[in-house]
């Protein structure tokens, strides 16, 4: 093989990735953001979660991107294990579809095709179908770059050198070592599998040889989600590591049947005795259906190995526990035991959302890293649990309930809402650290100490209202009024303060920011601490002249 023909073997692989990308970002396009909430939504049954796997991966043409989408879910906590494991072998299976349609001889009508996508993509106004050309334009460059492949490795069979090295690579172990490797490099087992499609219909590899090394790609494949996992949490290492424990396992099983059974390889080439490319990609689609049929019954299993290889701390552990519902249970419960139920899993919310309030408080005045850590976790608890409690709460209400009851469910609903706001003001306050930080700015004492104050006043009324909420101690909202009061005046002091030092010029302008907003911030989760303060308090629902007015701060 001449430089020229190898810089042309070069090129058509890259016309080939850059065609799979281009058809991948068109799809998802297309398909919006629903490709993501399928995934998002995927049930615990491992059937329908392989199927979900199965269905996004052949849209999208990339497993590897399917599997990026699962880490991701999986590490903000929105998709279990258990889930994801059922997604990546659907994805196993899905991307053997663009050997498939690569084992179409549809080289001749590339060019056509790729110019009808690019007419459709750079003159037509319309969205979905630019979107719609970027598809077929991307599948045109995939043809083409698989003919200019073709091309380019002709030479080769008329090689005597190359055509030696590869008749002496007899041992399937280093064609599936092989296989991983060149896999691994491309960062694409969809690449690799056309090249090695390629070769075969090339007359360069023997059907056999090709097997081998398209079981090596599939544990290759794995590469680009193990590199992604490297930033994230432990579960979405577990994730990568669950899709390396499913292709490791599905290389033994083909390789012990393929050993047990040699025919099964004739059987294969018999349903297209014709068409080397086709029985490449039968092979590769049968070994992954087969591979799921014999793992799917033992997910749990694979779930429990990865948490073994990847150990599960204590934190952790705790952390499940938080995002999940300890009060409030399933089923059809009297109203009252369901109603108590909720208040209960809500002050434990509200609980967790003033934690996180306070945790930011002392790192904005006391930096720590895993401080900032632990606000981000606790973040992720009270979104979680909010979407969680809030949508019992709406099943809640399809019960049969009186007039009162369906209007305390629509009041824990609200105070649903104020715990979480308060929590993301605990964001806030973090942000304001990090900004201090990076721009290596400082308070004065004065101003540090004033925030300390307004800091604690806030917390003590957050505190207060909670417990009002829980117990439902009525007799206490003007104390707790009071207390919120004194958060409203204090900040309006202190900002007056603040402005008296910017015009003495004694304050730096980026901290003045950093402190007026956060005292912001404190201020208005005392607002919504009042609020959950007052949200169950006894209205007289027959005669509504006789409610009292609920105070609603929304910030």
């Amino acid at each position: 093989m001449s430089f020229l023909e190898f810089f042309k073997l070069l090129g058509g692989v890259g016309l080939f990735l850059y065609g799979m990308s281009i058809m991948s970002t068109g799809l998802k396009n297309a398909a919006g953001e629903q490709l993501k909430t399928i995934l998002e939504h995927a049930t615990k049954n491992r059937f329908t979660a392989t199927f979900v796997g199965l269905l996004v991966t052949i849209l999208i043409q990339s497993s590897s991107a399917t599997d990026m989408m699962v880490i991701g879910f999986v590490n903000s906590g929105l998709m279990s294990l258990i889930q994801a494991i059922g997604v990546i072998m659907g994805a196993n299976i899905g991307t053997t579809v663009t050997a498939q349609i690569t084992a179409f001889s549809l080289g001749a009508y590339a060019p056509l095709i790729l110019f009808v996508g690019a007419i459709m993509y750079m003159f037509v106004k319309k969205t979905i179908i630019r979107h719609i050309g970027s598809i077929i334009m991307g599948f045109g460059m995939l043809f083409v770059g698989i003919s200019i492949i073709g091309d380019a490795i002709k030479p080769l069979s008329q090689s005597p050198a190359f055509i030696q090295f590869l008749t002496s690579i007899e041992n399937p172990a280093i064609l599936v070592i092989f296989g991983v490797l060149f896999t691994a490099l491309l960062q694409s087992s969809s690449s690799s599998v056309v090249i090695f499609q390629t070769f075969a219909i090339q007359g360069l590899l023997s059907f056999e040889d090709v097997v081998f090394l398209v079981i090596g790609a599939a544990i290759g494949s794995v590469t680009p989600n193990i590199l992604a996992s490297l930033t994230t949490n432990r579960n979405g290492k577990r994730t990568a590591m669950l899709n390396l424990l499913f292709n490791l396992f599905r290389a033994a099983i083909i390789l012990s049947v393929i050993a047990a059974f040699p025919v099964v390889l004739e059987w294969i080439q018999a349903l297209s005795p014709d068409n080397i490319g086709r029985q490449v990609a039968n092979a590769h689609t049968i070994f992954a259906i087969v591979a799921v049929i014999c793992l799917l019954p033992f997910t749990r299993q694979l779930v429990a190995l990865s948490k073994k290889i990847i150990r599960e701390l204590p934190e952790e552990t705790q952390k499940i526990k938080d995002r999940q519902l300890i009060y409030m249970q399933e089923g059809n419960l009297p109203p009252a035991v369901a109603l108590q139920q909720a208040q209960m899993e809500i002050t434990r919310l509200a609980r967790y959302a003033a934690q996180n309030l306070q945790t930011s408080i002392d790192c904005f005045f006391n930096r720590k890293d895993e401080l900032v850590e632990k606000v981000e976790d606790t973040e992720d608890t009270v979104n979680y649990l909010t979407h969680a409690i809030t949508t019992r709460l709406v099943r809640m209400r399809t019960h049969n309930m009186t007039g009162h009851e369906r209007n305390r469910i629509t009041q824990m609903t609200l105070v649903v809402a104020d715990a979480e706001r308060i929590s993301d003001h605990a964001e806030n306050i973090i942000e304001y650290e990090t900004q201090m930080t990076t721009q290596k700015t400082k308070l004065s004492d004065e101003a540090l100490a004033e925030l300390k104050m307004i800091a604690e006043a806030s917390m003590k009324a957050i505190n207060f209202s909670i417990d009002i909420f829980e117990h439902e101690t009525f007799d206490k909202l003007k104390e707790a009024e009071s207390l919120e009061q004194a958060v409203d005046d204090m900040e309006k002091q202190i900002v007056n303060n603040h402005i008296t030092r910017l015009l003495s010029k004694s304050c730096d302008p980026l901290a003045g920011v950093v402190f007026t907003n956060m005292a912001s911030d404190l201020e208005r989760c005392s607002d919504h601490a009042i609020n959950i303060a007052f949200a169950l308090h006894e209205f007289d629902f027959e005669d509504p002249a006789n409610q009292p007015v609920l105070r609603r701060h929304l910030s």
